[in-house]
C-alpha cells in the first residue's frame, strides 16, 4: 500500500454514530472494531469503538475512535477536515450533508478568491471546510 495522509478523529462516546453519519455523506465501506472485540471484553469501554475506518470509493479515508474512560478528551478547534476540488456537484452534496444539523461558520458561497467555499462544524463537533475550485 502506498503512503497516505488521512484524518483520525477522536470522540468521547459517539464514534460509531459519527462514522455511520460520514458513511451516509461519502458512501464507501465502514469497518468498526470495538475494544471488546480487540481483547478488552469486560468493562465500560467494551462496546466503544477502538478503531473505525471509512474507505470511500473516491479515495477519501476517515479513521476514528472513542476515547476510553479515564483518558482526557479535548474537542478543539486546532484542526479542520478540508474537502476541495473541481467536482462541484459532489462537493456541494457533501456540504449539504455535513452542515445539516451542525453550525455554519462561513456560508457556502463565492468568495473573494473566486472559489465557492464554506466552513461548518458538523453535529459531532468536527470542523469542515469545503472549497469548489473555479476553473
Amino acid at each position: 500500500m502506498a503512503s497516505r495522509l488521512n484524518p483520525y478523529l477522536s470522540f468521547r462516546d459517539d464514534a460509531r454514530q459519527a462514522m455511520e453519519f460520514y458513511k451516509g455523506v461519502f458512501g464507501g465501506t465502514l469497518t468498526l472494531n470495538t475494544f471488546g472485540e480487540s481483547g478488552a471484553p469486560e468493562g465500560a469501554d467494551a462496546d466503544k469503538i477502538m478503531h473505525a475506518q471509512l474507505e470511500a470509493e473516491n479515495g477519501f479515508t476517515l479513521m476514528a475512535s472513542d476515547t476510553p474512560a479515564g483518558m482526557e478528551h479535548h474537542p478543539g478547534t486546532n484542526i479542520s477536515v478540508s474537502l476541495s476540488g473541481d467536482d462541484a456537484d459532489d462537493l456541494r452534496g457533501y456540504w449539504d450533508k455535513l452542515s445539516e444539523g451542525g453550525t455554519v461558520t462561513v456560508p457556502f458561497e463565492k468568495q473573494v478568491w473566486g472559489d465557492e467555499f464554506g466552513a461548518c462544524v458538523d453535529k459531532f463537533g468536527i470542523p469542515w471546510m469545503v472549497n469548489v475550485v473555479q476553473g
